[in-house]
């Protein structure tokens, strides 16, 4: 039995849910979103969605709280947004962006350009003293997480001293150097 799958999602204020055959829509002041689901049944009653599977085989059981979860993250991203935070540690680390144009220096012999896609909104915030920070914001969770693991990518954090892009609020796993 899915506890998860089982629980009814709020549908706030301003959003608006449209389900047609195996495809929902949201809709919501920061845009719209679309996912296509087979093997349960959803609808919308006292402004709940409900996810309700057709049998119980491992399939049906495995999907009914994946869908479940893919519908309360499309109503929160299409409300509130998704953010992302990625902090660039390590001397010399910079970045700043032009529109949807990402231009990062990573200690590598040229600057890395990574083209952001348009649903997500790009900002760089560099303060004297603190380490340059990435601020990715989007209504679509999956796609701010992929550029976001795409850009940590780039340079992932060593463990020696932690130099590397990591995100905001992560707690890196340090090794002891050299013993002399």
């Amino acid at each position: 039995m899915s506890r998860i799958g089982n629980n009814p999602v709020a549908i706030p204020e301003g959003v608006t849910v449209d389900i047609k055959e195996n495809n929902i829509t949201v809709k919501g002041k920061l845009g719209e979103l679309t996912q296509d689901f087979d093997t349960v049944t959803i609808k919308v009653e006292d402004g709940n969605i409900l996810v309700r599977r057709a049998g119980d085989s491992k399939e049906d059981k495995s999907k009914h709280g994946l869908y479940r979860s893919l519908m309360e993250n499309m109503i929160e991203g299409v409300s509130n947004g998704w953010t992302k935070q990625l902090e660039l540690v390590g001397v010399g680390y910079r970045a700043s962006c032009q529109g949807q144009k990402l231009d990062m220096a990573l200690g590598f012999s040229h600057n890395i350009v990574l083209n952001v896609a348009p649903e997500v909104k790009v900002e760089t915030i560099s303060e004297k003293g603190k380490n340059p920070v990435i601020k990715l914001t989007s209504h679509d969770k999956q796609l701010v997480g992929q550029v976001a693991a795409k850009i940590r990518g780039f340079r992932r954090p060593e463990p020696y001293k932690g130099k590397g892009i990591k995100f905001v609020g992560e707690i890196l796993r340090r090794k002891a150097g050299k013993s002399a």
